[in-house]
C-alpha cells in the first residue's frame, strides 16, 4: 500500500462520517474525470482506425428510415 493511500485512510478515519463521505464522493469525481479525460484523447487521438472507417461507410451508404419503434 502506498505511502499516500495510508496518509488517506489516517485522515479519512479523523474525520466524522459526513466528512468523510464528501471525500469518497470527491475521489469518485476525481476518478470520473480522469475517464473522460482519457476517453477525449482517444477521440482527438489521429491514428487510424479502418474498422470504423468501413462502418461508418456502409452506414453512409445505408437509405435512411423512419425510427419503427414497433421494431425496438
Amino acid at each position: 500500500m502506498s505511502t499516500e493511500t495510508q496518509e488517506l485512510i489516517q485522515i479519512c478515519e479523523a474525520l466524522p462520517e459526513g466528512k468523510r463521505v464528501e471525500v469518497a464522493d470527491f475521489a469518485r469525481f476525481l476518478l470520473a474525470r480522469q475517464e473522460d479525460e482519457r476517453w477525449e484523447q482517444t477521440i482527438a487521438s489521429t491514428q487510424r482506425r479502418p474498422k470504423l472507417d468501413e462502418f461508418l461507410r456502409q452506414s453512409a451508404a445505408e437509405p435512411a428510415t423512419p425510427l419503427d419503434h414497433s421494431r425496438l
